[in-house]
């Protein structure tokens, strides 16, 4: 093998088709996918530790089964082998474990999406499952430590950039449709703009009390969790979040 792609010598034997190879493989798949579902079932999101094993593993498998195949086809065809896509099973994994990724979406009655970071962890667990299948380990190790600090440290920066945009939708439930008014008016004095606001539950559901989904800008250097504060205190706001 060609020194330049960082190959560890020591790792070859475990990177073929044989059966204590296949083990290894289908070992470092639980454990990376396990790894990576156990923060999203921390967090009590839809698809967690054994979903994400089971992505893992199956993708492991199927390029495990793929390399089989491929070792078969050249000891019983030694002339033609050079035609067999060895990429081919594993392409129509990827492309299948997006049904998987959709079913964790969900977009809520207060017009969140939700399960997109799920969603695409389970998508790049399979392309990590590829990856340990291939024996590509150096690579699966490292795209391993992006997949885990995306979804664990990285929270962090994203929660960071979103309190400092001026760019904020709030979702409040008011007492009465007479209350939106003096939810705007409250915005208004806070110099904050008001883009739009829909309101639900005033027909469909009128013994309900009204809810509303309002897109803002707020002026420099002001704090998402002050006006959160504010909305609050507000007469007449019974819940109020960031959307």
């Amino acid at each position: 093998m060609d020194p330049s792609f960082g190959l560890l010598s020591a790792l070859d034997p475990l990177r073929g088709s044989e059966a204590y190879a296949v083990a290894f493989k289908l070992f470092l798949a639980a454990v990376f996918g396990g790894l990576i579902g156990l923060e999203r079932r921390r967090k009590r999101r839809p698809a967690g530790f054994r979903t994400h094993i089971l992505v893992c593993v199956g993708v492991t498998l199927a390029f495990c089964t793929n390399l089989y195949l491929y070792d078969l086809f050249m000891k019983l065809f030694p002339e033609g082998y050079d035609k067999l896509d060895i990429s081919r099973l594993g392409a129509q994994v990827i492309n299948g474990i997006g049904f998987l990724g959709a079913g964790t979406i969900i977009i809520t009655g207060r017009h969140q999406v939700k399960g997109l970071t799920t969603a695409a962890g389970l998508w790049a667990s399979a392309c990590m499952g590829l990856a340990i299948g291939a024996g590509y380990f150096e690579c699966a190790t490292i795209a391993f430590i992006f997949i885990y600090l995306t979804i664990t440290s990285f929270n962090s920066v994203e929660k960071l950039l979103t309190e400092r945009s001026r760019k904020m939708n709030v979702y409040l439930i008011v007492g009465s449709q007479d209350k939106i008014h003096v939810v705007r008016d409250k915005l208004e004095s806070m110099s904050i703009t008001v883009f739009d606001i829909e309101i639900t539950n005033v027909r469909d559901l009128p013994m309900q009390p009204p809810s509303l989904v309002i897109e803002t800008e707020l002026p420099h250097r002001s704090s998402h969790s002050d006006v959160i504060m504010a909305l609050a205190a507000t007469d007449g706001v019974i819940a109020v979040e960031e959307a």
